[in-house]
C-alpha cells in the first residue's frame, strides 16, 4: 500500500512516522508547502518527497492523509474523492458548514471513504466510558462534565485561522460526547471570556469558554475549555448516573492538586500537551484507517459524524455572540446519522 501524506507539520510528522513503520504500508509520498520540511522528513524516514500536491495524485497512491492547514482540507478532500481515493483528514473538514457539506457531498457522490481525525474515539479512557454507559453500568445517565484545558496558548498568528475555541478545541468534546453517550445534542447555551491576553480580543476569539448542552434524553452536559491552564494539559470527562459515576482522564499525570488533608498529591510530571496525552490514540486511528482502506473494518468516524460536531460548535458560537439559547435545529446540516 502506498499512501500520500499532505502536510508534514507536527501532526503530519507523527502520522508519517506511524504509517512508515506499519507492516501493511509499503511506502509513503510526503509533500508540504514547506518543501524542505517534507524533504527532511522523507530522508529521515526513508520515504519519498514530492514537490507538491499535483505529484501526489499523478505519481499514484492508494490513499491520502491530509494534515495541512484547515483552509486546504475541503479542496483536498474533494480532489481525492474525484480521484477515487480514500482519505484520512485531521479535523475539521472546513471551518464553515457550507464548505464541510460540499466536501461530504463530493465523497458521497464518488462513493469513496473519508475518515476524520477525532482521536479521542481511540483513547482507552473514552472507550471505557462508552462501554460503561452502553452496558448500563451507570444506570440512567443524568450529568456529564467535560473539559479541555491547554497549558499555554497557541501563537497569536494562529488564532484568526483556528475558527475559535469552540471549533478548534471543544469540537473534540462535542464529538466524543455524542460517541460516548450515543445521544444527540438538542440545545446549547454558551458563554466565553476574553479577559486574558489581548491577542484573543484582537482575533475575535475567547481564551476561556463554557457551554451547557441538553441531550435528546434530557441528560445535561457542561463543557469548558481554556487556553491558559498553567498547571498543565488537562482533558477529562465525568459521567454520573443513578447507579455509578466514572471519570476519564484522571491519573497520576492529571495537572490538579487537592486541598484536602488526605487528598492525592499533585502530579510530579503533568501532561504538557495533546500530542503527549493522546499519543497511543493517534497511532490507533491511523492503524484503523489502514484497516478501512484494506476493507477490514467499517469507517469509525466519517464526514457526517464530524459535521455534527461542527454544528454543535456553530450553535455554541451563535449562542455566545447572541447571549441566548440556541436549538440545534437552527443550524444547517441537520438530520444527523444514527450514532453507532
Amino acid at each position: 500500500m502506498r499512501i500520500g501524506v499532505i502536510g508534514t507539520g507536527r501532526i503530519g510528522t507523527i502520522h508519517a512516522n506511524t504509517l512508515s513503520r506499519h507492516r501493511e504500508v509499503g511506502s509513503l509520498i510526503l509533500t508540504d508547502a514547506n518543501a524542505a520540511r517534507a524533504q527532511e522528513l522523507a530522508h529521515r524516514l526513508g520515504e519519498t518527497a514530492a514537490p507538491g500536491v499535483e505529484e501526489i495524485f499523478r505519481w499514484g497512491v492508494d490513499a491520502v492523509v491530509i494534515t495541512t492547514a484547515t483552509s486546504a482540507h475541503a479542496e483536498l478532500i474533494g480532489r481525492a474523492a474525484r480521484s477515487g481515493l480514500p482519505v484520512f483528514c485531521e479535523k475539521p473538514i472546513a471551518l464553515d458548514l457550507p464548505g464541510s457539506m460540499t466536501a461530504i457531498a463530493e465523497v458521497e457522490a464518488a462513493g469513496t471513504v473519508l475518515q476524520m481525525g477525532f482521536q479521542r474515539r481511540f483513547d482507552a479512557g473514552y472507550t471505557g466510558a462508552r462501554e460503561a454507559v452502553r452496558s448500563g453500568r451507570l444506570g440512567r445517565l443524568h450529568t456529564v462534565r467535560a473539559l479541555t484545558s491547554d497549558q499555554a496558548p497557541p501563537d497569536a498568528a494562529w488564532l484568526p485561522l483556528s475558527g475559535g475555541l469552540y471549533r478548534d478545541t471543544l469540537i473534540h468534546d462535542f464529538d466524543v460526547l455524542r460517541w460516548v453517550t450515543g445521544r444527540e445534542v438538542t440545545d446549547v447555551y454558551a458563554a466565553g471570556s476574553d479577559a486574558g491576553p489581548r491577542m484573543f480580543r484582537e482575533a475575535g476569539d475567547v481564551d476561556t469558554a463554557a457551554a451547557l448542552l441538553t441531550l435528546d434524553d434530557g441528560t445535561l452536559a457542561t463543557l469548558t475549555a481554556t487556553r491558559m491552564n498553567g498547571a498543565g494539559y488537562d482533558v477529562r470527562m465525568e459521567l454520573a448516573g443513578e447507579r455509578d459515576q466514572i471519570v476519564v482522564g484522571l491519573d497520576d499525570r492529571t495537572p490538579i492538586a487537592s486541598t484536602e488533608p488526605t487528598g492525592p498529591p499533585a502530579a510530579d510530571k503533568p501532561w504538557t500537551g495533546f500530542l503527549e496525552r493522546f499519543g497511543p490514540a493517534y497511532e490507533a486511528e491511523l492503524n484503523a484507517f489502514v484497516e478501512v482502506v484494506r476493507g477490514e473494518r467499517a469507517n469509525p468516524c466519517d464526514g457526517r459524524e464530524a459535521l455534527q460536531a461542527l454544528r454543535i460548535a456553530e450553535a455554541c458560537e451563535l449562542s455566545r455572540r447572541g447571549r441566548r439559547p440556541v436549538h440545534l435545529a437552527e443550524i444547517a446540516g441537520g438530520s444527523p446519522p444514527a450514532v453507532a
